[in-house]
């Protein structure tokens, strides 16, 4: 079997094992394996078709091809939020989950698959029902995994909690079979089913590890526990092994180091970590757009922001078949050229995803109308677009999936709503705000020079407000958010008492706030930030439990209350490092 995390593997061997493999009458556990080596490969080398034309035949009678193929079809619904997509990957996945239970133990209802090991011994077990319960759970939590990308909603996070208890459960028992069977001879069978159990275990430790303590509190309850290390632990381990799923291991570690620690918590991914992960992959499949896209992402999170358009334009050259990746690269290089304040480029990245993605319209209108707002009146004319009547445009464009709202897109819809009026009071520095919610201040703050120019930028909207003879009903709001964004500006820059009297004035105009209730706890979690950034943990932690528990019913609140958690772990780390 090929080894994945081996760089010098020879990637051609896959291709010609391909065309050369005839359709078996059978297919027994190893074979079953094998092939999906193959395919795993075809996948990374952007052959997208030829994987799943390789696992299709036995999908329904192979619980590795199934599992597989439906991987495939979750991760480009994942990634697209095309509707007939998520529809495609949800029947993929019950399809799956009906072949992979054809072969599990068949136990009593009441007796465990753990249970029945401990009772009558590990050879009750035999190595295919071992993989079989793995193959089941990790099916389940793929569609956990769906549940959570579309909607970051905390009551749906427990909804959803409640609907995978069934794969944690089993997962745990897989965990008690690996530390009862230790004995067993490690064939690269047997080593393949402990390479899912630390995906699994790790990945669902991880995950709980991040929903804030009373969601979580809540899942304890009902049998859920998520610790952080463990999760992070085991995911290191997987990926270090010869296991199918060592990838699956690198790519959910890549994707909380460069976007989970940076939306949802305080922007302290480990990029070096990331990159090293990245490395052997990189070297084994340098044109496979999905390892060269994280590779841009590190870029943009180091602030090279130069070097990651390069490399995202390298990206959507390297294959036409899965456009939603050329949309992973439109979304990150109008945030790049965003972040150079080329506006006009990043236009031109925020039209393409309106005419091209489905994931959210009403978002991408609006980042197109907000961009569009920042260029000069004559530029904006050359692209025959009407800023107003794009913004207009925006709440017609949500949309829900699964009964489910989009809380950025509630948010973009009512910042939008201004353009309603006859007469609309413009929106101040509306990407900017954007940027803020999406955590791009922490990314822009790797570069002194483009910081400084946002500034420059967010010091010319406050003379501007300054100056206004007839204030607005909007005023203070704008006023505040303007202080706000300042605040953050001058943190990164290390102006920190200058930063601490920004934020100081958006939290004494609480009470004349009249719509963007938002930026109090927002500005009180920031100004915890700023305090934590100068080694003040007590006032740090002070800070951000104001903003936990003072608050409620305001825009994007769960987000907020994500980065709380992830601020107050981080205290209590340093903390313990600095008694």
């Amino acid at each position: 079997m090929a080894n994945f995390t081996d760089p010098g593997a020879n990637e051609d061997q896959y291709e010609d094992a391909f065309e050369d493999i005839p359709m078996a009458s059978q297919m027994d556990l190893k074979s079953s394996l094998d092939d999906c080596n193959v395919a795993l490969s075809l996948f990374l080398n952007n052959k997208f078709s030829e994987a799943l034309d390789l696992l299709r035949p036995w999908s329904k009678d192979s619980m590795y091809h199934a599992l597989g193929y439906s991987t495939m079809h979750a991760m480009q619904a994942a990634m697209t939020f095309e509707q007939h997509d998520i529809l495609a990957a949800i029947a993929t996945l019950k399809e799956a989950l009906q072949t992979c239970q054809k072969f599990r133990k068949r136990n009593s209802v009441v007796e465990s698959i753990s249970l029945l090991i401990l009772k009558r011994g590990a050879d009750q077990l035999t190595e295919e029902e071992m993989h079989a319960e793995m193959c089941y759970a990790e099916c389940l939590l793929q569609k956990a995994a769906l549940t959570l990308v579309q909607d970051e909603n905390m009551i749906n996070f427990i909804k959803g909690g409640i609907k995978i208890r069934t794969s944690y459960n089993i997962y745990r028992e897989c965990q008690q079979i690996v530390q009862m069977t230790q004995d067993r001879v490690k064939t690269d069978v047997y080593c393949q089913f402990e390479g899912g159990v630390k995906l699994g275990i790790g990945a669902f430790n991880l995950m709980l590890s991040l929903l804030p303590l009373r969601i979580l509190r809540l899942l304890e309850f009902i049998g859920f526990s998520g610790n952080r290390d463990l999760g992070l632990t085991m995911l290191r381990e997987g990926a270090t092994t010869h296991s199918l799923r060592a990838i699956l291991s690198v790519l959910t570690l890549l994707m909380y180091q460069t976007y989970i620690t940076v939306v949802l918590g305080g922007g302290e991914g480990n990029l070096q970590e990331a990159e090293s992960l990245l490395e052997p992959y990189l070297k084994k499949y340098p044109n496979g757009s999905i390892i060269m896209f994280y590779g841009a992402r590190i870029s943009i999170l180091k602030g090279n922001f130069e070097m990651a358009q390069v490399k995202f334009q390298e990206c959507i050259a390297a294959q036409e078949e899965w456009r939603q990746i050329h949309h992973l690269c439109y979304w990150e290089l109008m945030w790049s050229n965003s972040f150079q304040q080329q506006w006009l480029e990043a236009y031109r990245y925020a039209d393409l995803l309106c005419k091209e993605s489905r994931w959210s319209q009403a978002i991408y209108t609006f980042q197109k109308a907000a961009i569009l707002s920042m260029l000069p009146e004559k530029e904006v004319k050359q692209t025959s677009e009407n800023v107003e009547e794009l913004f207009r445009l925006v709440e017609s464009l949500k949309q829900r999936f699964a009964g489910k709202s989009i809380p950025t897109e509630k948010f973009a819809i009512r910042k939008a709503r201004r353009y309603m009026s006859p007469t609309p009071v413009k929106l101040v520095l509306p990407p900017l705000e954007m940027m803020y919610i999406w955590n791009g201040f922490a990314i822009l703050g790797k570069r002194a020079d483009l910081t400084e120019n946002m500034l420059v930028t967010i010091e010319k909207a406050e003379t501007e407000l300054q100056k206004n003879p007839k204030p607005a009903e909007y005023q203070v709001d704008d006023e505040s958010l303007v202080q706000l964004l300042k605040g953050l500006c001058l943190k990164h820059l290390g102006r920190y008492l200058q930063a601490e009297l920004c934020l100081n004035q958006v939290i004494q105009n609480e009470k004349r706030i009249r719509y963007d209730h938002y930026l109090v706890p927002y500005a009180h979690y920031e100004m915890g930030m700023l305090h934590k950034g100068q080694g003040e943990w007590e006032k740090a932690k002070r800070a951000i439990e104001t903003a936990k528990n003072n608050y409620k019913d305001y825009s994007m609140e769960s987000r907020l209350h994500f980065r709380i958690h992830a601020a107050l772990n981080s205290l209590n780390t340093s903390n313990q490092d600095h008694p």
